[in-house]
């Protein structure tokens, strides 16, 4: 019942102007605020407690994170294959940092989070000729993993595997390819764990570990949606690492800090945008 609600969701936003597309979107996220009155309880508490603000605050930061998070959902439905070109709607910030990394050879790792529409940024670079590959986000219903992955692909973003496949990541770096990985989710005993908006979260150390081996670029990456519109900014980081990625001599736990921080600026500056819906402390704190 579910999937054939959201499968003519799907088929109607595709439909419409992609305007259109974006308000339904951010209507469909402000009903889906107000039908889940537990899951928006315990995203407010995560906010207050990270950004140190009021509940009233918080709740209007939560409200309007579910409302982009509906405008993300629709335009990532009603973009790809529709014709309709990335450059229009992205605008790239410190693309000079991606050119001089993949003249390196080694491969790129881009660090990123659930924040903006993070979906449209593989996607735009992957348009400008970029070979970009995307780690695959497992959904409980199999039919939504493979909708994101044909919907990627749609773009020209590949994905590398349903999970983590750390020979998948390895091989599309070692071929001087880029890949995206959000790192802001909890992955219990399996990262370490390090402050992430000043709590500590358990973190995935794997792509500083791939960098650290295989010589690979890490660039911070964060897209921010323009207001309510369906226009977005990109921006590129410089690598946190002179060399691009981790020093021999430093520790996964001071590494993923430096990535952390920068997430959590990122989220502070537009704490809106990000996906506080997400238990991101599940495993250090229950929250």
């Amino acid at each position: 019942m579910k999937w054939t609600a959201l499968s003519g969701v799907l088929r109607l936003l595709k439909r419409l102007p992609l305007s259109w597309s974006v308000r339904l979107g951010a209507s469909l996220g402000w009903i889906l605020w107000a039908l889940s009155k537990k899951k928006v309880d315990e995203a407010e508490r995560r906010c207050v407690r990270a950004l140190q603000i009021g509940p009233t605050l918080a709740r209007g930061i939560v409200r309007r994170s579910y409302m982009n998070l509906g405008r993300s959902v629709a335009e990532f439905a009603a973009v790809p294959g529709s014709g309709r070109s990335m450059r229009s709607l992205v605008h790239v910030h410190g693309e000079e940092y991606l050119r001089e990394a993949m003249r390196r050879g080694c491969g790129v790792v881009f660090l990123s989070g659930h924040i903006g529409n993070w979906e449209f940024g593989a996607a735009v670079l992957a348009e400008a000729g970029y070979p970009m590959n995307a780690i695959g986000a497992d959904q409980r219903d199999d039919r939504v993993t493979d909708l994101i992955i044909n919907n990627r692909a749609l773009c020209g973003v590949r994905t590398v595997s349903k999970g983590f496949d750390l020979k998948a990541a390895i091989r599309c770096l070692k071929s001087g390819e880029a890949l995206a990985i959000l790192i802001d989710q909890d992955v219990r005993d399996k990262g370490v764990v390090v402050p992430f908006l000043g709590i500590p979260a358990s973190t995935p150390y794997g792509p500083a570990k791939i960098a650290e081996k295989l010589g690979c670029v890490i660039l911070p990456s964060f897209m921010i949606r323009r207001g309510t519109s369906a226009e977005h900014d990109l921006h590129i980081l410089p690598s946190p690492w002179k060399n691009g990625g981790p020093e021999p001599d430093e520790s996964m736990e001071e590494a993923m800090t430096r990535c952390n921080d920068l997430i959590s600026e990122y989220i502070r500056r537009f704490p809106d945008q990000w996906m506080w819906l997400y238990p991101r402390w599940a495993s250090t704190t229950g929250e």
